[in-house]
């Protein structure tokens, strides 16, 4: 970790290192009370380096983001007063260690709900909410907004290049990649992009093999960002079986035939096995629906087709049998999930 020059002790009669210990093993939830405690705390705790430093002692704590509806009240009709509900799109933390559900504060400029179908992702302990559509016009919006979990704020990142839905997403290093999609007049695009958080620019990362709409992102290990299926404009709903995959080394893409079922939507299937090969969620039930990663898999499902939806979770460790656990969730959260990343905080 980079070293820090303090004038004043991080714990009055402590040396720095065991000060430094002790601040590492806050939990995530006190530190914005922490970050008032003097100027030195909050510039240590607001800090990448300090964020690695907890990575690689193995302090970060890891939480499932989720793109629910929420119910926002009652309205009263003309026709049915008091019955109409009011539905938004809102962010739900679940935390599969205290088996917690909590719902993050909404974006300032979307009071009233997040754009429909925007897309999550993840890196260096912050969210990231990209694209979708707007909750009033239904026109495709090209906003960004970054969630930090230390401050427990939103602030605003620079637009996407250009309007584009239903996109692979995937996030490594501090920066988020995205690909494919489709325009505002539904012409599905071969063109991917990379988002710097750190330097809140964009850059082009060169074009797909094909054009690929309703495509599905992966990061496998800090190596490759996969995107898989997709079908072209001419194609609607013919889901292709190969993928495109862009090396974070080599800086350029290559074309993988037959990783994925022709006509399958990838869709939150997507997965990654204890080989570091892609996973078809969906052949354990055609019901399930990966919604985030991370030691832990946390899964959506119902036993059969019109079914109630229940929440899983999946131990992901290499030499063992997966076994599904149900979750005891609260109504508020016990919606559909559009999208989901998990953050490592």
């Amino acid at each position: 970790m980079k070293a820090f020059e303090f004038s004043t002790e991080l714990l009055p009669g402590l040396p720095e290192e065991l000060g430094l210990e002790c601040l590492s093993r806050l939990p995530y939830t006190a530190y914005r009370l922490a970050s008032r405690v003097c100027h030195r705390w909050r510039e240590l705790l607001q800090s990448l380096d300090f964020y690695y430093h907890r990575k690689r002692l193995g302090y970060t704590h890891k939480l499932a983001c989720l793109l629910l509806v929420f119910n926002s009240g009652i309205q009263n009709g003309p026709k049915n007063p008091g019955v109409s509900v009011s539905s938004s799109y809102g962010i739900a933390v679940f935390d599969s260690v205290s088996q917690s559900w909590d719902r993050l504060a909404p974006v300032p400029r979307y009071l009233n709900g997040l754009p429909l179908f925007c897309q999550l992702a993840s890196c260096e302990g912050k969210l990231v909410v990209m694209g979708g559509w707007d909750p009033v016009m239904y026109d495709p919006v090209t906003d960004v907004f970054i969630y930090d979990f230390v401050t427990q704020q939103w602030r605003q990142g620079k637009d996407m290049p250009s309007k584009r839905s239903f996109f692979a997403i995937g996030a490594c290093g501090g920066r988020v990649f995205v690909a494919g999609g489709h325009d505002e007049n539904k012409n599905a695009s071969r063109t991917a992009w990379v988002y710097d958080l750190r330097t809140d620019e964009w850059a082009e990362l060169g074009e797909l093999s094909q054009e690929r709409d309703e495509c599905e992102g992966v990061v496998i290990g800090e190596e490759e960002f996969w995107v898989v299926s997709g079908y072209r404009t001419e194609s609607q709903g013919q889901f292709d079986g190969s993928a495109d995959v862009y090396g974070f080394k080599s800086e350029e893409w290559r074309r993988v035939e037959g990783v994925w079922e022709p006509g399958r939507c990838p869709r939150s299937c997507v997965g990654i096995g204890e080989d570091r090969k892609l996973l078809n969620w969906a052949k354990i039930n055609p019901g399930v629906r990966v919604r985030a990663c991370g030691g832990r898999v946390l899964v959506t499902g119902s036993e059969y087709g019109c079914g109630a939806l229940g929440f899983y979770t999946v131990e992901t460790k290499e030499g063992q049998n997966s076994k599904m656990e149900n979750i005891s969730v609260p109504n508020e959260f016990s919606e559909f999930v559009h999208a989901a990343c998990y953050a490592e905080i």
